[in-house]
């Protein structure tokens, strides 16, 4: 009888997983699996030797998206599948649900290709209160700072950041930050196999201006939570519309995981933060069952 192996792939930084995906090898192994971890970049990994390659806490991908993206071509066993990976790690997504009539946070978008000058720069910064710049690509908050308008050495930081930040290649969207992240915080909806699994909230991330990337992420506190009928709805679309994506390169597969991160709006009606089909940290601790019922769809991938 042939054993099913599975590789959970993850990064140097955590080649045992990030303690969230723990939950899921060893639900895997419970199903009689062989489940192990597997660095995406270690040159001594043969995956063709897995029936499955499951993205998970591949947490470095950002600084190498490139080479990243390259190896996910190369896998063709890989949940979920590399073009939907290629489309969810530019976060230009976020225009795309925008298009489709899903409320997003304003954003400006500003592209080395328009060679700004500081001046430039400055006059499409917002002229009052907190507002974000992250460049396009990038995860876990890094390289993503909160600045103050009406402040001068702030703005005058936030200023030079973009400008390093074009100069370096790389794209930049600038938000008007909500004070309901302070106060409400972000309501992150994990579904699994499609289907919505749970809710938690997570506390605000960013308390001040940029200063370096320590490490590969930023600590949030969490909190399981339920959902309005509103923020369901919209979480839903969003999925919904990443699986039509995932739909035009591979007919008839389903995505395996998601998180939609919501903020609320001024007027207190949900907006899509984010859309997570890479490796979100999908909370399953905080829902029992969540890990089984994960493994359980991986398996019947294979089915």
């Amino acid at each position: 009888m042939t054993t099913t192996r599975i590789a959970l792939a993850t990064c140097n930084f955590h080649p045992d997983l990030a303690e969230d995906d723990q939950h899921l090898l060893r639900a895997l192994r419970k199903l009689g699996v062989e489940a192990v971890p597997a660095v995406w970049d270690d040159a001594e990994v043969d995956w063709s030797a897995f029936d499955l390659v499951v993205v998970r806490s591949v947490w470095d991908w950002s600084q190498q998206r490139d080479a990243f993206l390259a190896w996910a071509r190369t896998v063709p066993n890989l949940l979920n599948r590399a073009a939907i990976l290629a489309w969810n790690t530019d976060k230009a997504y976020l225009r795309e649900l925008d298009a489709a009539g899903m409320p997003t946070i304003p954003t400006i978008w500003l592209t080395p290709e328009q060679k700004l000058s500081s001046r430039a720069v400055h006059t499409r910064m917002p002229a009052h209160g907190d507002f974000v710049i992250k460049p396009t690509v990038s995860r876990g908050a890094r390289d993503t700072g909160r600045y103050q308008a009406g402040e001068a050495t702030s703005r005058g930081t936030a200023i030079r950041r973009t400008v390093q930040l074009l100069k370096d290649g790389r794209e930049v969207m600038i938000q008007r930050y909500l004070t309901s992240v302070d106060t409400a915080g972000e309501a992150a909806l994990v579904y699994i196999d499609g289907a919505f699994s749970h809710a938690v909230r997570k506390g605000a991330m960013l308390q001040g201006q940029f200063r370096g990337a320590a490490g590969l992420y930023k600590q949030e506190s969490m909190s399981l939570r339920e959902v309005s009928a509103a923020e369901r709805e919209l979480a839903d679309r969003a999925v919904a519309f990443a699986q039509a994506r995932l739909e035009e390169s591979h007919p008839g597969e389903g995505l395996l995981y998601a998180r939609v991160d919501l903020v609320e709006g001024d007027d207190g009606a949900p907006l899509v933060l984010e859309l997570e089909v890479v490796e979100p940290t999908l909370f399953l601790a905080f829902r029992e069952g969540a890990a089984d019922g994960l493994a359980q769809a991986i398996l019947a991938r294979l089915a």
